[in-house]
């Protein structure tokens, strides 16, 4: 348990006045709404990365039907991006999200969301859903990577060796 509140005393510190200000900013008279003690935090992060995954791991199972397939696999993977907003608040979130380096990353991982559902909702097209969760997955990944300094840089390099037609 004192683990536990240590972690709290490190993630939610009231110190950071910069930050508060930044998040006062943004919600205003809402502030009362979206307070949440750190527990609810860790609960709500906890229960919407867990959701997350069983959509996803449901995903696996009606993989034999593309569009269940599409609908599962993008609400567990938004579900489970979506999780870390309880953590940093949805303010960070959206500005770490729009950042400079990632936002190329999000507006295509945000298209293919939107993509994937559209064909699987509105026009039941299989192969269409398919290649949209394939670009989503890239898309995902690729966001995730600019989280780790160097990451995209390592792969962008492992992938241009690998693929390098030059002999």
């Amino acid at each position: 348990m004192d683990a536990l509140r240590r972690l709290q005393q490190n993630l939610f510190s009231a110190d950071d006045e910069e930050g508060q200000q930044q998040e006062d900013d943004l919600l205003g008279d809402y502030q009362g709404l979206c307070n949440l003690s750190p527990i609810q935090r860790i609960y709500g992060f906890g229960g919407c990365l867990l959701a997350g995954l069983v959509f996803m791991l449901l995903s696996l199972v009606a993989f034999v039907r593309p569009i269940k397939f599409a609908l599962l696999f993008t609400f567990g993977n938004v579900a489970a991006v979506g999780s870390t907003t309880f953590i940093i608040g949805p303010t960070q979130q959206f500005k770490m999200m729009f950042d400079r380096v990632r936002v190329l990353a999000t507006a295509i991982y945000v298209g293919c969301v939107l993509l994937a559902l559209i064909c699987a909702l509105l026009i039941h097209n299989k192969i269409l859903t398919l290649i949209a969760i394939i670009v989503e997955i890239c898309a995902l990944t690729w966001y995730g990577l600019s989280y780790i300094p160097f990451a995209r840089k390592i792969v962008s390099d492992m992938f241009v060796r690998v693929f390098d037609t030059e002999i």
